[in-house]
């Protein structure tokens, strides 16, 4: 189709600035993976502290038994794990901040793959944590009547409701952490992309 000036004038073509959209996408991408590090972080250590610190002193015939979260190796095993990821996660958002900051885009293969390895063992890890604090959970709170273990949350009640809001928070954390997982892998394998697009990652 041509002008009434002779000029000639493709219809139905829309110019689109790649480009533009490329970083759009990639900074949604960034301010989602900073967010979740926040939640991890956060969540992280207010697990640690709500299971680490938790204890309740009992008296049977005039003997103190005191209840804490060493004495269920899968409580330590939760503290631990959420510490570590809450560590992980301050690290990796300081160095998210610092990229944010001096406009650096690109990533290289050896600090994707160093994230996406560190994120994966960290999913891996809050998530058997989460699986088997709550194992021991469910043996506290209905007991075991075949092997005569007895219901310990109705002799310790607050130290269980304490463990169970720690391990609420613990729960977030190994989701935020297996959506994160995948957030670096999508991450790192777009670096080995036909087009080898530039991406902005944490």
């Amino acid at each position: 189709m041509s002008s009434y000036l002779g000029v000639g004038v493709s219809t139905g073509t829309v110019p689109v600035n790649h480009d533009t959209n490329a970083k759009v996408f990639d900074r949604r991408v960034k301010i989602t993976e900073l967010v979740l590090r926040c939640v991890i972080l956060g969540l992280g250590v207010l697990t640690a502290v709500l299971v680490g610190t938790d204890s309740q002193v009992k008296e049977f015939f005039s003997i103190q038994k005191t209840a804490k979260f060493t004495d269920m190796k899968a409580l330590v095993f939760l503290v631990v794990a959420n510490g570590l990821a809450a560590g992980l996660s301050l690290l990796q958002g300081l160095h998210c901040i610092i990229r944010i900051l001096r406009g650096r885009a690109l990533l290289s293969k050896h600090l994707a793959w160093a994230i996406f390895s560190g994120d994966q063992v960290m999913a891996y890890v809050t998530v058997a944590a989460v699986a088997a604090a709550g194992q021991s959970g469910m043996l506290a709170k209905v007991g075991q009547a075949e092997l005569q273990w007895m219901e310990l949350c109705n002799m310790y009640g607050k130290f269980c409701n304490q463990v169970e809001e720690g391990m609420a928070s613990a729960f977030v954390v190994s989701l935020s952490m297996v959506v994160l997982s995948c957030i670096s892998a999508f991450s790192l394998f777009r670096l080995y992309g036909g087009h080898k697009m530039k991406i902005v990652n944490c």
